[in-house]
């Protein structure tokens, strides 16, 4: 352990515990965590991530040391299907998990970090909050998605969203309530997702900070022309879900139908059932890509639709898509507005409103030097998100730790009584 002063001066040891990592992706937070983890270590500080995978084992996965745990609840892959009794049991068990408790206390006496730093924490258990203040640690917190708020992590219900956590959630949600006035400081990617806990009064005794996630530049990325002697590519790359909003693009490209400067690419995949149901949406005009990798799509389109319906936390695609000097056409939904500028990086439209997404897609085709106009401002908005630039606000968010001085003491004194 190092004294109070080096959470001040820089270099820690930080216990990184995430609800999930690679080489297990089950969506965008493990890739997150990962980026987190590696732009730490490349800033300075030691980091050991521990997370849960069904194994116990240390290795080092692409630079970054885990520790790897058996189940600390009845299963750790809820992505797979599972009998209802055992949701329920996992589901009650992750508002306070005395197993976690203990099995993550072990970990922090044997790492003996100076701050615990949990991102997202299903699985590892909000057990995690306590045990490290049992050892006298500062503990942040890194929101990813609603699943403090809502078992099922969207607050998103039939075809709505919840305006606030419903009745079932909250009675569901008592104990990482609780547990979260052990962290003395929360992180989300956007103040949306922040607000989203507070108002809900998570996190009474956290500061609370906005750092997004982190984009490395792309090499050779330059601002794009003004698109000539072609239709302009408006295109979506993602999971193909109702939720992503792609019925409303859809709609938007058949109000566009009559007009031969517009096209549409789209990559991702989906259920088979809702692919088919896509592809006789859109207009005849458009290119379904499948699977993508984002350096290879960006490239193909003009302009990136982000037209969800769901309340993105982040939208982290907004982002990617800046670095590579392409503008983004996104939905006023969760976080997502808060990564474009209006007339400086994009356009903003209303979630579902097809009608007004077709009008911003026209009025860029009607004027393709505003395209690169767009596409310069968004290369400058991806500086934001470099790296450097993101390690440099957690580091701001340790230094704002209050230190607690007696933590080796603490820490000490567990071993000896176990």
């Amino acid at each position: 352990m190092t004294d109070a002063s080096t959470i001040r001066d820089g270099r820690l040891r930080i216990l990184m515990a995430c609800a999930a990592f690679p080489p297990f992706i089950d969506g965008g937070g493990p890739i997150s965590a990962m980026i987190v983890a590696k732009l730490l270590i490349a800033a300075g500080h030691e980091v050991e991530v521990v997370n849960v995978s069904g194994e116990d084992r240390r290795e080092v996965f692409d630079g970054v040391p885990v520790r790897r745990l058996k189940s600390l609840n009845v299963d750790w892959n809820y992505r797979l299907p599972r009998p209802a009794w055992k949701k329920a049991l996992w589901h009650a068990l992750e508002n306070f998990n005395p197993r976690a408790f203990l099995v993550m206390r072990r970990e922090i006496r044997r790492f003996r970090p100076d701050v615990v730093l949990t991102d997202s924490i299903e699985n590892v258990n909000v057990a995690t909050w306590a045990a490290a203040k049992s050892c006298g640690l500062p503990t942040v917190h890194i929101l990813r998605s609603a699943f403090l708020l809502c078992w099922k992590a969207s607050m998103r219900k039939g075809d709505a969203n919840c305006g606030r956590a419903c009745g079932s959630c909250q009675a569901s949600s008592v104990g990482k309530k609780l547990s979260s006035r052990f962290v003395d400081a929360v992180v989300g990617e956007t103040a949306f997702i922040v607000g989203r806990h507070l108002e809900h009064g998570y996190f009474p005794n956290a500061s609370t900070h906005v750092v997004p996630g982190a984009v490395r530049p792309v090499d050779g990325a330059a601002p794009r022309p003004a698109p000539r002697g072609r239709p302009v590519r408006f295109g979506f790359i993602g999971v193909h879900d109702p939720v992503k909003g792609l019925d409303t693009l859809a709609a938007a490209a058949r109000r566009l139908e009559a007009r031969d400067d517009v096209e549409f690419v789209i990559a991702g995949s989906g259920p088979q059932d809702y692919a088919a149901r896509l592809r006789d949406a859109f207009p005849a005009r458009t290119r379904f890509l499948g699977w993508t990798r984002p350096e290879d799509f960006f490239p193909e389109i003009d302009v990136l639709v982000v037209p969800s319906l769901f309340r993105e936390p982040f939208g982290r695609v907004v982002v990617e898509a800046f670095a590579q000097g392409t503008p983004v056409i996104g939905a006023r939904s969760g976080g997502i507005p808060e990564s474009i500028e209006e007339g400086v990086s994009g356009a903003i439209v209303e979630p579902g409103d097809d009608e007004g997404l077709a009008g911003a897609i026209a009025a860029l085709a009607d004027d393709r030097d505003e395209i690169a106009r767009l596409s310069a401002g968004a290369l400058r908005a991806a500086a934001r998100y470099r790296p450097e630039a993101i390690a440099a606000r957690f580091d701001a968010v340790f230094a704002s730790l209050r230190p607690a001085p007696t933590s080796a003491r603490r820490i000490d004194a567990a071993e000896a009584r176990a």
